[in-house]
């Protein structure tokens, strides 16, 4: 990948992970401090524990990615919901403002990720967004079954219908 290659890449996946860190948010803010150890099978994770998994990881690939290289880490341990909340309301923008802050160079040149890939920097950008999308679904379908609401995620939801804007 070229460094003009990384930087258009980079900015064009920066943006949807702008987008996409409100709405995860809102599905993490919506588990039930009540009922955050609930989990639809015994091999699942609990709904604290995915909750937590994806607050952590989103900000540990970002920080490896600003970094040029990925540490094993396990997953942050929180107390509560709103502790999950607060660590992912400060730490992700922090860690994506450190990646938009990468020079094209940086960008472009390959990270091995433990013997699995070797992509360059900015191609791991997709694979956070994937990552997260995948978990948020997973976590968004535990919600209505543990007595929560959820939330609108590309459009309206049962629990929070579309609003459309006066004038559309």
């Amino acid at each position: 990948m070229t460094n003009e290659q990384a930087t258009f890449t980079a900015h064009m996946l920066v943006d949807g992970l702008e987008r996409e860190h409100a709405t995860t948010r809102k599905v993490l803010a919506a588990v039930p401090e009540g009922k955050k150890d609930h989990r639809p099978d015994p091999n699942a994770r609990s709904a604290f524990e995915l909750a937590g998994h994806i607050a952590s990881s989103d900000v540990w690939f970002l920080n490896g990615i600003a970094k040029g290289e990925f540490n094993p880490e396990p997953d942050k341990k929180f107390a509560s919901v709103a502790e999950i909340v607060a660590y992912y309301d400060k730490e992700y923008p922090a860690a994506l403002a450190r990646v938009k802050a990468l020079p094209a160079e940086k960008l472009a040149k390959p990270i091995p990720f433990f013997g699995v890939f070797n992509l360059p920097a900015a191609a791991y950008l997709g694979f956070v967004s994937n990552h997260c999308i995948h978990h948020r679904g997973q976590l968004s379908s535990y919600l209505r079954p543990m007595g929560g609401k959820c939330p609108n995620i590309y459009g309206g939801s049962f629990d929070e219908p579309m609003q459309m804007p006066a004038g559309a």
